[in-house]
């Protein structure tokens, strides 16, 4: 495999972590250093370890992941959306009330596996190839990791107007299922 073919499969895997990220710094609004790295390290270490696992599930299992992959990312992103859709009609505009932070806790870890579900369709795709999985994963999981760290303080960055601030879990929300959708649409394009 070619390093620009691998540099566009990385970058396509990235968006998806991008945009939770964007989503995570527009909701946080101040974002610390240790709020960067958590992100960037758990969502870089899963895009990594991915195409591993499906790189070493192989032909066994693919027929039953192929068919459910997308379903699982789905609802993954639709939980989390829903809830911080829900969190933001309850709360007032203004309220003080600190918002879960998505660098932490179970909320990261499921944004962490969402997120890079197709990189273990990757993963598999690549065993089917007989590609050799660490070089992929290690530049995977370092695009994915980079492209946290943009995101996360491009949306820090945006939640500086009142407007989108206030409004900020409300668009997070819808944007988590979009990419949702997204995933299932992309799904049934390829069937």
């Amino acid at each position: 495999m070619g390093i620009w073919a691998l540099l566009a499969i990385a970058l396509a895997l990235a968006l998806d972590a991008f945009a939770v990220a964007l989503v995570s710094g527009i909701t946080i609004k101040r974002v610390s250093g240790r709020q960067t790295f958590r992100l960037a390290w758990h969502f870089g270490l899963f895009q990594a370890l991915m195409p591993m696992a499906g790189w070493g599930a192989g032909l066994t299992i693919h027929s039953l992941i192929e068919k459910v992959d997308h379903w699982v990312a789905f609802a993954l992103l639709v939980f989390i959306g829903v809830r911080m859709i829900i969190e933001a009609l309850k709360r007032e505009p203004e309220s003080k009330i600190d918002k879960p932070d998505p660098t932490k806790g179970v909320t990261m870890v499921m944004l962490s596996v969402a997120t890079s579900i197709d990189a273990f369709a990757v993963g598999l795709s690549l065993s089917f190839l007989r590609v050799s999985i660490w070089w992929p994963a290690l530049v995977i999981g370092l695009v994915a990791g980079l492209f946290t760290i943009i995101g996360l303080h491009l949306g820090r960055f945006l939640s500086g107007g009142s407007r989108l601030g206030q409004y900020a879990e409300l668009i997070g929300g819808l944007v988590l299922l979009g990419i949702g959708v997204k995933i299932l649409y992309e799904h049934a394009a390829i069937l």
